[in-house]
């Protein structure tokens, strides 16, 4: 799911929109369903095809209006020219379409002959598109991108014959784990609230605008307090998903069955799943996806490809440039031309001949893309733990026991009434979301409550492909904690013989993996434990994975912090029941401690290319 979709369309897509109008025939219907509800679908056919087509199926929650029913489309020029019958379709009670909408439906009970869900409404779109469309060639597509995505899974489950690929970008897999609305068990205040105020105050879209009524979204959501006063204050137990975040605190059945884990068990469906390193949503999704799909993947109809991306960044421009980022070609326009059109045109028309590796990812830091027999990379890659050190230092040496026999620690006082923002203040909601996963994390240097660790200046590349995972061994004064983990490349200052040729990337610190850990489920993720306060834990961080190079002269950096704030709620780091139920006088201060010595030596592990 999207949260660019708040954003005006762009004066380019309004005139590829145009020029597919005037190439495609438009016929609107509404398509019924096996229990009697219909779906609004729009159906766009070339107007002068020589051969029968087939059909690429786009679902979505978020409108088909005339220029949205297109988007994907008019967004991919080299598939309109390729020639598809493009099929955009409102889901179920959103729009224009019948029933009663229900955020992520969860998969229906596969005994019970009448149940309804994603899957069911796919196949009897299918089934009447094939009965009802002349000159189809009998086999359809499925692809979209975040939510549209998660509908592409799921028409997956349990397929129409006829659905012969799909093609999933940025599709959420599990909602509490790593994707839009949790993150390790630790809200994603911000976005959870936006979001579901977006699609649930009414059938179509809503802006949160009309409640958030300050410039600066941190400002407006300290003063809003403890989560409790949302429902108390603002939207009085309307929004059904905000229901659900406030009766299911914890990693439960509901959770559980939501997520994509227990029904992927068998491939379906030639699959390409799509993923962006920095997707500021659903970079978990895909990466999982793809994992749980490769453990039966005994055909090799399951690929994995990860670009240098925001959210949704592969679908829409050159790809060239992310925020202040510059990666040397059209890495979009590369994906489009190279890998999406053909592997659709090779499974739905048998066209050409398919050439992809098992996974191909854009290597940043040398910006060229790499392709791997397998995900993660097993050849030439050896596990390294990068140690924090005394003075804030780093290095791939374990640190020596104290001479006193004490273990070493570095500490900071979090403090919930003033956390630390997650990107620089103010922070808009109309803006600065789709980049703040790349902006310079020197706004954050030398507060007293984030410690930073770094090496010195790289005397060659570093390249680390796979996942990245952060160990802390850390205490706290508190009974709950949370720990957030960044890694960041730094780019030489101007005066090295190494410094960057743009000027203003000197000195740079660039998130390459960041990610956040609610303490009380470090014994597993449906087990919330109060902490015992001063007892010192073992906190592990796994990030999805990477593929990037530290380049000769710049320095790797790890900052350690407890609040990341407001797309983390804050913790009130003393054990709750639950966090949504929390009044004012549960927050507290709390001393961290994280300790760099001995049996508990923190580190970050990092699959590190090439001999040591």
């Amino acid at each position: 799911m999207t949260r660019s979709r708040m954003f005006a369309v762009t004066l380019v897509f309004i005139g590829i929109a145009a020029s597919l109008n005037a190439q495609y025939k438009r016929k609107d219907e509404m398509i019924p369903m096996r229990d009697g509800v219909r779906l609004y679908t729009q159906i766009f056919t070339p107007d002068n095809a020589r051969e029968s087509l087939p059909f690429l199926l786009l679902r979505t929650p978020y409108g088909t209006g005339q220029l949205d029913g297109a988007r994907f489309a008019a967004s991919l020029p080299e598939l309109s020219t390729e020639g598809f019958i493009f099929v955009s379709q409102d889901i179920r009670g959103r729009f224009r379409s019948e029933g009663q909408f229900v955020m992520l439906r969860q998969p229906r009970e596969p005994k019970d002959p009448k149940a309804l869900d994603e899957s069911t409404d796919t196949y009897d779109t299918i089934e009447w598109l094939l009965k009802n469309v002349p000159n189809n060639n009998g086999r359809v597509g499925m692809a979209g991108t975040s939510y549209g995505a998660w509908l592409t899974v799921m028409g997956t489950l349990d397929p129409h014959p006829a659905l012969k690929a799909a093609v999933e970008q940025a599709s959420p897999a599990d909602m509490w784990i790593g994707d839009d609305f949790h993150h390790n068990g630790a809200f994603r205040l911000s976005y959870g609230f936006e979001y579901a105020y977006r699609m649930e105050s009414s059938k179509e879209q809503t802006d949160p605008g009309q409640v958030i009524d300050r410039l600066d979204a941190y400002d407006w959501y300290l003063h809003l307090g403890p989560l409790s006063n949302v429902n108390k204050n603002l939207i009085h137990e309307k929004l059904p998903t905000w229901n659900d975040f406030v009766n299911h605190p914890d990693y439960d059945a509901f959770w559980k069955r939501q997520g994509f884990a227990p029904w992927l068990n068998r491939v379906t469906v030639p699959t390409l799943n799509v993923a962006g390193w920095w997707d500021q949503e659903d970079f978990y999704g895909p990466m999982k996806i793809y994992e749980l799909l490769e453990r039966h993947d005994t055909a090799n109809q399951n690929f994995l490809v990860v670009g240098p991306w925001n959210h949704g960044g592969w679908s829409r421009g050159e790809g060239r440039k992310l925020g202040r980022l510059d990666f040397g070609s059209a890495t979009s326009e590369y994906y489009r031309k190279n890998i999406l059109t053909p592997f659709l045109a090779f499974h739905l028309k048998g066209k050409g001949k398919l050439d992809l590796p098992e996974a191909l990812t854009f290597r940043t830091g040398t910006n060229e893309w790499v392709r791997h027999e397998s995900w993660p990379p097993k050849q030439h890659v050896t596990q390294r733990d990068l140690y924090f050190h005394e003075g804030g230092t780093l290095s791939f040496d374990a640190p020596a026991s104290t001479p006193s026999g004490k273990e070493a620690f570095d500490s900071y006082i979090s403090d919930p009434a003033n956390p630390v923002p997650y990107r620089p203040r103010p922070i808009e909601v109309a803006s600065g979301w789709t980049t703040w996963l790349v902006e310079d994390q020197r706004f954050v240097d030398h507060r007293p409550d984030v410690l930073t660790f770094s090496t010195p200046p790289l005397s060659n590349d570093l390249t680390i492909s796979g996942p990245v995972s952060a160990h802390l061994f850390a205490s706290t004064s508190g009974s709950d904690a949370d720990w957030i983990v960044k890694v960041i490349d730094v780019f030489p200052e101007k005066n090295d013989a190494n410094a960057p040729s743009d000027p203003k990337m000197c000195g740079f610190e660039l998130m390459i993996a960041g990610d956040v850990l609610r303490a009380r489920y470090h014994n597993g993720m449906d087990k919330p434990q109060a902490l015992v306060p001063g007892a010192v834990d073992h906190y592990a961080i796994a990030f999805p994975g990477n593929d990037h190079v530290f380049l000769k002269g710049h320095r790797i950096m790890v900052q350690v912090q407890s609040t990341w704030f407001p797309v983390i709620d804050r913790n009130p780091q003393r054990f709750v029941p639950n966090i949504f139920l929390a009044g004012a006088a549960d927050f507290q201060p709390a001393t961290q401690r994280v300790f760099r010595s001995g049996k508990h030596a923190s580190y970050v592990a990092m699959p590190v290319v090439g001999d040591r």
